[in-house]
């Protein structure tokens, strides 16, 4: 976790992204829309999208910098397996992300405290970073997974890629899996796809929070569901994860 904070790209992102969180009240201002509202989204938006590049940039070079580095022969060659050493560095980078995370919505707090200075509504707000924090260490594991045979570079654009595929299409794919008049072929389609690629969209309860006339139904049976969700995919590509490196020479 220490080398990952110490990264200044890392630090320059998340001051990039507390600053936009202090000056975000003078923003909404410039909305006609109600400002409670366009303050909610501005806000988690910037969160979001800041721990999304985090995350990557996190996961992207720690397994090519050891290798280029040759520490990695230093730390294999003690009595350590490769995939303790995986997993390691995967969960340094959650700890990293998640501290991250919790100074943005120590700002968040602060910032709708001396805006709004309603609790209730603090802690409704509250809800949607914890959920991504659910979705980020998702995406930390699909970018750890690509950094054990691709380059960080090619990594960089393919977990990226892999969160926009994720959050904008599954909300397609999943209509068209319960669409009665869809055909069997679309809705197979659907399905592997729909399998296939990690749900980020799951993670995006942003809607509820801004617009209290949209409601999640049981919404702890939800939070729950979509959090062993995560966990269940995590697990699966670090498996797949350490089976690729352990069969890579290094």
């Amino acid at each position: 976790m220490g080398e990952a904070i110490r990264r200044r790209v890392l630090l320059i992102i998340l001051l990039l992204g507390v600053v936009l969180l202090v000056v975000a009240p003078g923003l909404g201002i410039l909305s006609a829309r109600s400002e409670t509202t366009v303050l909610k989204g501005m806000m988690l938006g910037i969160i979001q999208l800041t721990s999304a590049v985090i995350a990557i940039v996190l996961t992207v070079y720690m397994i090519p910098n050891e290798i280029e580095r040759r520490t990695i022969y230093t730390i294999l060659s003690k009595p350590v397996q490769r995939w303790q050493f995986l997993v390691g560095k995967y969960l340094g980078a959650v700890s990293a992300l998640g501290l991250m995370m919790a100074l943005m919505c120590a700002v968040l707090f602060v910032v709708f405290l001396i805006e709004k200075q309603d609790m209730g509504m603090i802690l409704d707000v509250m809800k949607a970073p914890l959920m991504y924090f659910v979705q980020m260490s998702l995406l930390a594991a699909v970018a750890m997974f690509f950094s054990t045979f691709v380059a960080p570079l090619v990594n960089f654009f393919l977990s990226g890629g892999l969160f926009l595929l994720g959050s904008l299409f599954n909300p397609f794919f999943q209509t068209l899996q319960d669409n009665s008049k869809a055909t069997g072929f679309a809705k197979l389609a659907a399905t592997v796809f729909n399998t296939i690629l990690p749900n980020f969209a799951n993670y995006n309860i942003q809607n509820p929070i801004i617009n209290p006339q949209s409601q999640i139904q049981n919404e702890k049976t939800y939070y729950l569901s979509i959090t062993f969700y995560g966990v269940c995919y995590i697990v699966a590509l670090l498996v797949a994860g350490i089976w690729v490196f352990d069969r890579r020479e290094v």
